[in-house]
């Protein structure tokens, strides 16, 4: 049997993997930022390309939850595709996790070469880069590195 998560017992579900060993919670629970503002370093705003803009997104890349316009952000960020999922020195990486073809979810790497991420409404998590993956958010499709 899978150990709970510390305070939400209902995300088993949607995370098999993640277990009160894998994961610790880093931060309260916060509304006005969600994971791609977290993995971006911006907690003041909602990212996410929805149709009717309630969401922030660089202006010049299109409103749609897609792959090319996730990577499209990402460039923007100055992130582009690399190979290696481990801490290298001078970069800063995130992962894009996709479900079925559609983004759904974006976390980042610690110094110390764990993922953070913003779970929805939810608390921040510090997670190894698999515990994230099941029926919510699919698999890791990518990861992008920058320059810090």
């Amino acid at each position: 049997m899978a150990a709970k998560l510390h305070k939400h017992p209902q995300l088993s579900r949607k995370f098999p993997a993640l277990t009160h060993l894998n994961h610790k919670i880093t931060s309260p629970v916060d509304l006005s930022y969600n994971c791609i503002a977290w993995a971006l370093d911006d907690t003041t705003r909602w990212w996410w390309p929805d149709a009717m803009g309630d969401g922030f997104w660089p202006s010049n890349i299109p409103r749609e939850v897609t792959i090319t316009a996730f990577e499209g952000m990402l460039q923007q960020q100055g992130y582009s595709p690399c190979v290696r999922r481990t801490v290298e020195k001078g970069l800063e990486k995130v992962a894009l996790y996709v479900r079925a073809g559609v983004p759904k979810h974006l976390a980042k790497q610690t110094p110390k070469g764990k993922w953070s991420s913003k779970l929805g409404i939810v608390e921040d998590i510090e997670h190894s880069l698999d515990a994230l993956g099941g029926p919510e958010y699919g698999v890791v499709h990518q990861v992008y590195s920058r320059r810090n």
